[in-house]
């Protein structure tokens, strides 16, 4: 039996999934269920980095994620109080997006962060720049994450299987022409995820940085 060139969607009692080469990938932000108890979440790295507090001013505070995948840590930042506005390229991607989102909107534990959820399908740099020609500066959020697609971990388990059907289905993105749209689009701050050893972002430089054991989060502001 000849394998695939991509990744297959596939219906199961679980949910939609892909299948390529003997895996499966599956959305399912109900898992993250134990992290957005309130005595974890305030310590979720991309939590911190956001700095709700901080740029809360007695309004809605928005989130554009330009590059969702899965929206596990956008779904983070929903449970933290942010409305978000989610961009995934990949169709099939945003499918298995799409039906994790309905599942976790179906589940009492996580419908109230899925409500604060949008997920579009479409190109996201293209958005950042509608929003940059806009002289009225409607549709500029608080703040915009990239999560720039970067080589797999050399290690078993998972995460690398993760990263090898998504590979299968997205090239990595330009990550000039992704931070120089972000900027553009003149949001109040930007958030990129990094490799720990990684260079800033199209040579972006952060006000700070929050750092785990192999990823990091730079932040930099635009604007007060």
């Amino acid at each position: 039996m000849t394998m695939p060139d991509r990744p297959e969607l596939v219906r199961t009692e679980e949910g939609l999934a892909l299948e390529w080469d003997g895996m499966t990938l599956r959305g399912d932000l109900t898992a993250l269920i134990p992290r957005i108890r309130p005595d974890r979440l305030n310590g979720e790295l991309i939590v911190k980095a956001a700095k709700y507090e901080k740029l809360y001013g007695g309004g809605t505070v928005t989130v554009l994620d330009a590059t969702a995948g899965l929206g596990e840590d956008s779904f983070l930042l929903a449970a933290k109080g942010f409305n978000v506005l989610m961009y995934e390229r990949d169709e099939l991607i945003f499918s298995l997006l799409e039906d994790s989102l309905r599942r976790a909107a179906d589940d009492p534990r996580t419908s109230e962060a899925a409500s604060r959820i949008k997920a579009l399908c479409g190109d996201s740099i293209e958005a950042m720049r509608g929003i940059a020609s806009r002289e009225d500066g409607a549709g500029c959020p608080d703040l915009i994450y990239l999560d720039p697609m970067f080589p797999a971990r050399k290690k078993s388990g998972l995460i690398k299987k993760k990263f090898q059907i998504l590979q299968q289905l997205e090239s990595p993105e330009d990550g000039d022409s992704l931070i120089r749209a972000a900027v553009d689009a003149g949001p109040r701050r930007i958030i990129v995820k990094r490799p720990a050893g990684a260079k800033p972002l199209g040579g972006v430089s952060p006000a700070y940085s929050v750092k785990g054991g192999i990823i990091r989060y730079d932040c930099i502001i635009l604007r007060p």
